[in-house]
């Protein structure tokens, strides 16, 4: 999902040994970035926490990682925070708020244009692709090699 909220604006690749993991979990995970396929942009570490136990139904994915190479590394500041919900009007669709606070020392103000078109990109993305996706964590979460297998929920006879 990373990879196509992004693309094509922003070519991402993975790091890391096995490439992106199918669950993202709290922690590192080093990328390469490049734009619209041909500008090489550098490389990131994603820092990831996540918040899923919020008695008001919210999951909080938190990115507070850093860019460190290229033009990438000149980001002094990232908090990337996207908050999925139920709807309160009870709807049974879901609610998505997605947040950057981000700066570049002097040139923040000449780089939030840059920012807010990557932005309203994900968001087409993602209300694009959104309508197709059926993996829900902690519902549908995939058995991982060597983890006791889930067990069926519902009525037996």
């Amino acid at each position: 999902m990373f990879r196509e909220v992004s693309s094509p604006v922003m070519s991402v690749e993975s790091l890391e040994m096995d490439g992106f993991p199918t669950i993202w979990e709290p922690g590192e995970h080093p990328v390469s970035l490049t734009a619209l396929g041909l500008v090489p942009m550098g490389d990131q570490v994603i820092r990831l926490t996540m918040a899923t136990t919020r008695k008001d139904g919210v999951r909080i994915l938190r990115d507070t990682g850093r860019g460190v190479s290229g033009p990438l590394a000149s980001v002094t500041l990232w908090d990337h925070r996207m908050a999925v919900a139920p709807d309160p009007a009870g709807t049974g669709k879901t609610l998505f708020r997605d947040q950057l606070i981000f700066r570049t020392g002097a040139l923040t103000l000449a780089s939030w244009p840059v920012f807010w078109s990557i932005w309203q990109w994900r968001l087409h993305q993602l209300k694009r692709l959104a309508p197709n996706w059926s993996l829900d964590l902690g519902v549908d979460e995939p058995v991982r090699p060597g983890a006791a297998e889930p067990r069926e929920s519902g009525v037996t006879s």
